[in-house]
């Protein structure tokens, strides 16, 4: 008897079909279901798929579905080719999951939505080259000078472009940018402590003497400028590379209204138009709830090989849609060029491409969504604090997350978990070094016992002092995906009697809760960068920082594996030499895994589908840059 199989449409036999059914139910199960099954089932499942474990039917089946899903997309990442020239004309259809707060700079360093606007008006002063390894020029060159014996023995200087401009739309307006731009932005803003700007406590060095010393930054003329380090420093340009806001503006709302008149530049409710804009586009339309509308600039300085200015697209509308569900539906119908596929939308489209898209494929991500508990002393009332402060609980929590279901269930079988804190294409990325609490539930009740909190008699986890353990794990309200996982998480701990609260929250919400309220609890989410440098994070690891989340602000180390973290994080900075760096950054990554403060969870495969009718050559998608898009173009044959 033989079947027409579905999937490939060839002709397979009857053993050949039952054996891709069970693969298929095998994809849809968590490993501790599988383990449940009878050992005749079980036998009967190994006969019938020609495997001899559990894991390896496991590791078919996932193979099995990763290479059906590889076969049917496109995978191209970027390896250094150039752009070919491509033509003016069309209009950009994309989506936004909720409002900006702000179109003001500042706050765009504390909100997502707002980033996203601001960063399509502004421009970074040099780029990292990830298939060079090197720090590129981008809207300045630089050079790095090194003298030992000078008070500020590192001195790196920028050189602005000449053709840099803050312009307006459908304005012949156009205002040069200088150095005077950066100088009042790095002493005006981030350098104002009033103005609670991430990027204040990154301008302070701990010297070896254990006092702190800043970085200045001095004007040469017109476009040069210059940072003065008072210690070397193993990355200099990443600590100096920036974005920065118009000085002819923001200088007059901070003379007039101080910290708080600079945050109220650009409200939600001034003319877009009236936004000056050095980077690829203008805003040129805000309904709020509805969309933005952006034109493209052509005053930006980059340019293709016939003199262009990019983009190519002459408008681009941003829906603002929160639901993950009409995002799809807007994709299918054709009314979006791009959509980041879940793991539950590759049947869909993948398997039922209707031929007006392709979907592309990238490895799995270098960084994670983690979970992570409040540790802030403001809650020290809390039964939750003292759980929370107690690194045996967090480890016991990352041994009771059950990665292989989240994988199973979640994703596909197309994740892995993360286990090691830096990604491979960091320097100090060192493979032996991972997390060493994985999914295990005997030690999880182990660790537990011994802070003092064991089941009762009726299977209910208490602490010493006989309270019940039970907190609270909020989440985005946009994200599927985190719902799943907590819903994992939730029906995980249940098991060993620990009660989890799932708080569904939006996005704002969960902001004001991490940089203003810290009332919560535990926490899903994730933090853009993908630390491809160690000395990345500068506002999460140092004690101090302001997303430092489980304790943000700290006047002084809470604890004394934070107060090491501090010294190696510091030491590292400042450690030239690559063996003695290794020696530091290597304690570094041990001591963060060990203590849990974030417990990282999977590393998903990336999907993200374009619409045919733009021309392909310029367009990559890989797991460093994510989608590269700058000089995409319509093909041809469209106008």
């Amino acid at each position: 008897m033989i079947f027409l199989g579905c999937t490939e449409y060839e002709i397979i036999t009857q053993e050949e079909a039952e054996a891709l059914d069970i693969f298929d139910l095998v994809m849809n199960l968590s490993k501790e279901e599988l383990e449940e099954l009878s050992e005749d089932a079980l036998e009967e499942f190994l006969l019938k798929t020609k495997t001899d474990s559990l894991e390896e039917l496991m590791e078919r089946a996932y193979n099995r579905g990763l290479q059906e899903i590889l076969e049917k997309t496109l995978a191209k990442p970027w390896q250094g080719e150039d752009f070919i020239p491509g033509k003016l004309g069309g209009t950009w259809n994309s989506i936004m999951r909720e409002d900006p707060k702000s179109f003001n700079i500042l706050i765009a360093e504390q909100d997502s939505s707002t980033n996203a606007v601001v960063n399509n008006m502004l421009d970074y002063l040099i780029d990292y080259d990830v298939i060079r390894k090197d720090w590129v020029p981008h809207v300045a060159s630089y050079e790095i000078i090194i003298d030992e014996d000078e008070e500020f023995p590192l001195v790196v200087i920028y050189t602005l472009r000449d053709d840099l401009y803050w312009s307006y739309y459908n304005s012949d307006t156009k205002i040069k940018v200088t150095s005077d731009d950066v100088i009042f932005w790095y002493n005006e803003i981030e350098g104002d402590p009033e103005c609670q700007s991430s990027g204040y406590y990154g301008q302070f060095l701990l010297m070896a003497d254990g006092s702190e010393a800043h970085i200045d930054i001095k004007k040469i003329d017109d476009l040069r400028f210059s940072f003065h380090f008072p210690r070397l420093m193993a990355d200099p340009l990443l600590f100096t590379n920036r974005n920065f806001g118009p000085k002819h503006l923001y200088e007059p709302a901070k003379l007039s209204g101080g910290a708080q008149g600079v945050r109220d530049i650009f409200n939600v409710s001034v003319d877009p138009k009236t936004i000056p804009s050095m980077g690829e586009w203008f805003l040129t339309e805000y309904s709020p709830g509805q969309r933005l509308v952006y034109r493209r600039n052509p005053d930006y300085w980059r340019k293709d090989i016939d003199g262009n200015s990019i983009p190519y697209i002459e408008e681009n509308i941003a829906r603002i849609i929160p639901d993950e569900n009409t995002q799809l539906l807007l994709f299918r119908e054709g009314r979006t060029e791009t959509y980041g596929l879940r793991p539950e939308d590759l049947d869909s489209l993948v398997n039922r491409n209707d031929g007006t898209y392709t979907v592309f494929n990238a490895e799995g991500a270098l960084t994670a969504s983690f979970w992570t508990f409040n540790q802030n002393p403001q809650n020290n009332r809390s039964a939750f604090y003292e759980w929370f402060t107690q690194k045996e609980f967090r480890q016991a929590m990352s041994c009771l997350l059950n990665r292989d279901r989240i994988n199973a269930q979640v994703y596909r079988g197309l994740a892995e978990p993360k286990l090691n804190l830096f990604p491979e294409p960091n320097p100090f990325y060192n493979s032996e070094i991972k997390l060493q609490y994985l999914y295990n539930p005997v030690r999880a009740k182990e660790l537990l016992a011994s802070i003092g909190i064991m089941q009762d008699n009726r299977g209910i986890m208490r602490d010493s002092k006989n309270r019940p353990v039970e907190f609270s794990l909020s989440i985005r309200s946009d994200s599927t995906i985190n719902t799943d996982i907590a819903s994992i998480i939730r029906d995980e701990l249940s098991k060993i009697g620990i009660t989890v609260n799932i708080r569904v929250l939006d996005f704002q919400k969960q902001v004001e809760q991490i940089f203003t309220t810290y009332d919560w609890e535990s926490m899903l989410m994730g933090l853009s960068g993908s630390q491809i440098f160690p000395t990345q994070g500068s506002n999460v690891w140092p004690s101090s920082a302001n997303l430092h989340l489980w304790y943000p602000h700290q006047p002084s180390p809470a604890t004394e594996w934070e107060a090491r973290i501090d010294y190696l994080y510091n030491e590292g900075s400042f450690t030239i030499d690559k063996e003695k760096a290794k020696i530091i950054w290597d304690e570094f990554q041990s001591i963060i895994l060990e203590q849990c403060p974030m417990i990282y969870l999977m590393r998903p495969r990336g999907f993200w589908a374009l619409r045919n009718r733009w021309d392909f050559t310029n367009v990559y998608y890989d797991n460093i840059k994510g989608t590269e898009m700058s000089y995409i173009f319509l093909k041809r044959d469209y106008e």
